[in-house]
C-alpha cells in the first residue's frame, strides 16, 4: 500500500507542479459547534445571523446536510478521515485509535499538493495524527502566515454556540424567552425557554466572529480567490439534539459560496442565492475538498465530492450513529432519505436520558427529568426518559420534531423496509466494527488498525449483527437461540447473547439462570460484565451475589483498562440498591488506570465518584 501511496503522492507533484497558485482555490472553513440551521437563511425568523445569512445571500445553502455523528470528536473525525467511525472503532466519544498504515487525515493531500493548511484551532480527533496534517494548529494559525502566493486551506472554529455556553450565567437574555418555540419533546417551561433564548443569543455572537473572518478576508483581496464554507458541528446543544442521532441532532447548515473565478468547481445544480436539494454529510467533506483541489478523491474514502473536478451524483441516505456518550454505553444508527429518518437501536433497554453528567448541567435536562419524575410530562415529553423501542421511524415532512413514531404503522412499510434496508447495507460495506465491545476494538486486532480488523475476512460482522438484530428485538420467540449463542466460538455473539437474555429481563434470567453462571467464567470481560448485570439486576439473591463478585473484580481500571472499568460501573450502576455490598469495594479503586488513554481519562473517575455517592446513601 505504500507502494502505491508513493506513486500517487509523486503524480499529485507532477499535475500541481504545471499549475500556478491563480490556478489553485483558496479554501475557507468556517465552523460553528452545537448548533443546527437555527439561521435567518434557513427561515429562521427567530434568529439574528446576518454575516452567516450573506454567504448563503452570495452563495448557496444545502436544506438537508447531516453531521453523521451528533457529537463533536466522533463528528470530526468523520470529517478528517472521510471514514464513518464504525468502521475505525471511532465512533465512541473521546476514543482513540490509529488508521491504516499509509492512509492520512486529507489534509495531508493538500499539503502535498503545495497548499499551507491551518486549523484554528479545535481538533479532537478519535485518531492519532500521522505525517503533517496542519502547517500550523494553535488559535493563532491563519491563512496569513503562508508563504507569498501559496494557496491554502484555513480552518476557523468558533466556539461561542457551544453547549457549555448557552447555559453559562448569569446572562442577560437579548432573544425574548416569550418567543422561542419549544419543540414538541421539551415542556414549555422558564427554564426551557431561557436556554433556548440564550442559545440564539450565542448564534448570533458566533455570527459577529463570522463576519470578522469575513471581512478579514476581504481586506486580504481575496475574496475572489477564495470558495467558503460555512457549517455548524452538529445539532444544538440542547438534550435530544446533541448525542441523538436523530435529525434534531443531526441536521446541520451548510453553505457554500464560490467565487466568479472558480465557477467550473461549484456544485452542477448551484445558483446564487439558491438552496441545494442534495443530501450531503460530513463524510463526504474530504473528498470534496480535495476535489476542488484537484485531487482525485482517495479510494478509501467513505464519503461523495459534491463540488469540484471529481463530484459525483448525489447519494440516496445518509447516515448517522451514536456509540458510548462520555461515561454511558448505548449503540444507535440511523438513516434518512431526506424526508424520513429511520433509527435502530441496538441497546433499547437503555433510556434515551441516560446520566451523563455533562449533559445534566444544562437547566433544561434538569427540569425536564424533575418534571418526568412527577409524572408531569405529556408522552412525547416522556419518552426521552423511557426505553427505547428497537425501531423508529419519522417522517420529517408532517413531524419536524419527530415524537410521532410510525415504525409500526402498516401506511408506512415500505418507507420503514427501504430505510432498514439501506441501513443494514450500509453497515455490511463499511464493516461497522461498533458491534465489538469497545475493549475488543482496541485488544483483539494483533497489531491492525479497527479498521483493518474490521475488514478481515475473519470478523464474522454479519452473524455478529445478526445476532444483534435477534437481541435487540426483546422478542421471546428469540431467547431459545440467543441462550445457545451464549456458547458461541466468537466473543461479540457471546456477547450479544448476553445482551439479548439482559434486555428481556426477569423471565430471560430465569430461563438461562444455567448458562448465564457458566458464562461468568467466559474468557471475554465484556461478556462476564454483561451477563453479571442480567444477574445482579434480574436474578435470585444467589445470582446477585455472583454477580458482585464479578463486577466488583471488573471495576478495576488498573488490572482491566478503562474500557472494561466502564462497562462494569455501568453495570454496577444498573443494579441501583443491590449493588450496595459494592461501596466497600469502589472506595478502594483508584480513579483512574494505567491503561487509561487520555482522552478517556475522566470517564472512570466521574462514575466512581457518582457511585460512591450513591451507594453509601
Amino acid at each position: 500500500m505504500r507502494y502505491i501511496l508513493l506513486i500517487t503522492i509523486t503524480c499529485i507533484f507532477a499535475c500541481s507542479s504545471t499549475l500556478s497558485a491563480a490556478d489553485l482555490p483558496n479554501i475557507l472553513w468556517i465552523t460553528s459547534e452545537d448548533n443546527g440551521p437555527e439561521l435567518g437563511c434557513y427561515g429562521d425568523k427567530y434568529a439574528d445571523s446576518p454575516n452567516i445569512d450573506s454567504i448563503a445571500a452570495k452563495g448557496m445553502k444545502y436544506k438537508r446536510a447531516w453531521s453523521n455523528a451528533p457529537v463533536c470528536a466522533p463528528a470530526r473525525t468523520t470529517i478528517i478521515s472521510g471514514i464513518y467511525p464504525p468502521a475505525l472503532g471511532a465512533e465512541h466519544m473521546r476514543s482513540q485509535t490509529v488508521l491504516p498504515e499509509g492512509v492520512h487525515m486529507f489534509p495531508y493531500y493538500l499539503h502535498e499538493a503545495g497548499y499551507y493548511c491551518t486549523n484554528n484551532s479545535k481538533e479532537d480527533y478519535n485518531l492519532a495524527k500521522e505525517g503533517t496534517v496542519w502547517d500550523e494548529s494553535s488559535g493563532k494559525a491563519h491563512w496569513r502566515n503562508r508563504n507569498d502566493g501559496q494557496p491554502f486551506f484555513a480552518v476557523f472554529n468558533f466556539t461561542t454556540s457551544h453547549e457549555s455556553q448557552l447555559r453559562k450565567r448569569p446572562h442577560t437574555p437579548v432573544h425574548d424567552p416569550a418567543g422561542v418555540r419549544v419543540p414538541a419533546y421539551h415542556p414549555d417551561t422558564p427554564e426551557v425557554r431561557r436556554d433556548w433564548a440564550q442559545y440564539y443569543d450565542k448564534i448570533t455572537e458566533m455570527d459577529k466572529q463570522v463576519g470578522q473572518v469575513l471581512a478579514q478576508l476581504k481586506k486580504d483581496g481575496l475574496e475572489e480567490d477564495t470558495i467558503i464554507f460555512y457549517y455548524g458541528d452538529h445539532g444544538s446543544g440542547m438534550p435530544r439534539s446533541k448525542r441523538w442521532p436523530y435529525d434534531s441532532g443531526l441536521h446541520v447548515p451548510m453553505i457554500v459560496h464560490v467565487p466568479e473565478k472558480f465557477k467550473k468547481l461549484a456544485p452542477k445544480e448551484y445558483e446564487v442565492g439558491g438552496t441545494s436539494e442534495r443530501l450531503v454529510s460530513f463524510v463526504d467533506l474530504a473528498p470534496t475538498v480535495l476535489s476542488l483541489a484537484g485531487i482525485e478523491p482517495k479510494e478509501w474514502m467513505q464519503g461523495d465530492a459534491f463540488m469540484g473536478q471529481y463530484e459525483t451524483l448525489p447519494p440516496k441516505y445518509m447516515f448517522g450513529f451514536r456509540g458510548r456518550m462520555d461515561e454511558r454505553y448505548d449503540m444507535v444508527r440511523s438513516v434518512t432519505d431526506g424526508r424520513f429518518v429511520y433509527i435502530r437501536n441496538y441497546m433499547p433497554h437503555k433510556i434515551y436520558g441516560q446520566h451523563i453528567d455533562y449533559m445534566f448541567q444544562t437547566p433544561t435536562t434538569q427540569v425536564w427529568k424533575k418534571m418526568y419524575d412527577a409524572g408531569e410530562l405529556n408522552d412525547a415529553q416522556s419518552h426521552f426518559w423511557e426505553e427505547k423501542p428497537a425501531e423508529e421511524l419519522y417522517d420529517l415532512e408532517s413531524d419536524p420534531d419527530e415524537v410521532n413514531n410510525l415504525a409500526g404503522d402498516a401506511k408506512y412499510a415500505e418507507q420503514h423496509q427501504e430505510l432498514k434496508n439501506a441501513l443494514y447495507k450500509w453497515q455490511a460495506k463499511i464493516r461497522d466494527i461498533g458491534f465489538l465491545p469497545e475493549d475488543e476494538i482496541h485488544s483483539r486486532g494483533d497489531g491492525l488498525s479497527p479498521y483493518e480488523l474490521g475488514h478481515k475476512t475473519d470478523y464474522p460482522m454479519n452473524q455478529i449483527m445478526g445476532v444483534a438484530i435477534l437481541a435487540s428485538s426483546r422478542d421471546p420467540k428469540m431467547l431459545p437461540g440467543l441462550i445457545n449463542q451464549l456458547s458461541a466460538e466468537e466473543n461479540a455473539v457471546r456477547y450479544w447473547a448476553a445482551l439479548g437474555v439482559l434486555m428481556q429481563k426477569e423471565a430471560a434470567v430465569d430461563a438461562a439462570r444455567q448458562q448465564l453462571r457458566v458464562a461468568l467464567n467466559d474468557d471475554s470481560p465484556s461478556v462476564r460484565c454483561i451477563v453479571a448485570e442480567a444477574l445482579g439486576c434480574y436474578g435470585n439473591k444467589e445470582d446477585v451475589k455472583m454477580a458482585l463478585d464479578t463486577l466488583g473484580k471488573l471495576a478495576d481500571p488498573v488490572e482491566n483498562g478503562v474500557y472494561v472499568s466502564m462497562l462494569a460501573l455501568n453495570s454496577i450502576d444498573a443494579m441501583d440498591e443491590k449493588a450496595k455490598p459494592l461501596a466497600p469495594v469502589l472506595a478502594k479503586l483508584p480513579d483512574g488506570g494505567k491503561q487509561a488513554p487520555p482522552r478517556t481519562g475522566g470517564y472512570v473517575p466521574r462514575l466512581l465518584q457518582d457511585l460512591k455517592k450513591e451507594l453509601s446513601e
